[in-house]
């Protein structure tokens, strides 16, 4: 069985949640403290193995682009003044992964972004990391995509990360429909696109991190459009369950949907209390805030 070692990063979508800013600023570079969303999904990728991350953007991304690339002026700069720390992680961050930029030329769902990277992936396992998704884990435990690869390589089934979520909160998401649990664990039997409540088989959520085996590319294929012309991931996945199964898991870790403005602010708040140099200003910061309100 092939070890996971590719992963592909859907960020093409225009961000309209968070307009006027990404009107010109990809969302996915709206930074949580000092770092871009999307370095903390790259970043996750990396701590669980990956080396070739596939990053599926659209027409007016190229910031993404840059961000991961050399940037010659500012690294003499930092060299010249002696700021060591910062062109470290400079540096570190254009060497951490192989990164490949994808052009997804029309937006037709995530089953067609996801399809966008199969020249590159082939026929390799993959994650995928939904790109305003954020999880917060311990530097010492796996991160979500590595709970899902090594879940993939004791099953050599397909794996997809799942919560919980509120009765109201299920139009929300795409919902599994699954077998009884075993520690954690569901084999799923088929997921439903953004159900209402009354047609939802459970309240277990995908919040965007996947494993799948190459013959995912095959089922989106096979897939036909649905609402605005869009494929939907999870079509292919109910497919690929019915073919050669699936598993799902819960996750050991936070998570925030950075794509909300609620959930980034979270974000925010949550990783700047981590920050050692904010976090200590932070907290009695906000401690303060609480009693006046």
């Amino acid at each position: 069985m092939k070890t996971v070692k590719k992963a592909i990063i859907p960020a093409a979508g225009l961000g309209t949640r968070f307009l006027p800013a990404s009107k010109s600023v990809p969302k996915e570079m709206l930074p949580i403290v000092d770092r871009p969303i999307i370095l903390h999904i790259v970043e996750e990728a990396v701590r669980a193995g990956i080396e070739d991350i596939v990053i599926v953007s659209g027409r007016g991304k190229s910031a993404i682009e840059d961000f991961f690339d050399a940037s010659y002026e500012l690294e003499d700069l930092l060299a010249k003044s002696g700021k060591e720390d910062l062109l470290k992680t400079i540096v570190d961050i254009k060497n951490m992964a192989n990164i490949i930029s994808v052009r997804q030329k029309e937006a037709l769902g995530l089953g067609h972004a996801v399809l966008c990277a199969e020249s590159i992936v082939g026929d390799e396992p993959f994650s995928v990391l939904l790109g305003d998704e954020v999880m917060m884990t311990p530097d010492h435990k796996p991160t979500v995509t590595g709970q899902l690869i090594n879940l993939y390589g004791e099953t050599g089934l397909s794996a997809v990360a799942v919560m919980e979520v509120l009765s109201e909160q299920v139009s929300k998401y795409g919902i599994i429909a699954h077998e009884p649990s075993t520690n954690s664990r569901y084999k799923v039997t088929s997921v439903v696109e953004k159900p209402s409540l009354s047609e939802a088989p459970s309240r277990l959520a995908l919040p965007g991190r996947y494993v799948f085996t190459a013959n995912i590319f095959n089922e989106i294929k096979s897939c036909s459009p649905g609402v605005n012309g869009e494929i939907q991931l999870t079509d292919a996945m109910t497919s690929l369950v019915k073919k050669s199964g699936m598993i799902a898991t819960l996750f050991d870790a936070k998570r925030f949907d950075a794509g909300d403005k609620f959930g980034f602010l979270q974000a925010n708040i949550e990783f700047a209390l981590q920050d050692k140099n904010i976090g200590p200003q932070l907290k009695p910061y906000l401690k303060s805030l609480a009693e006046t309100l």
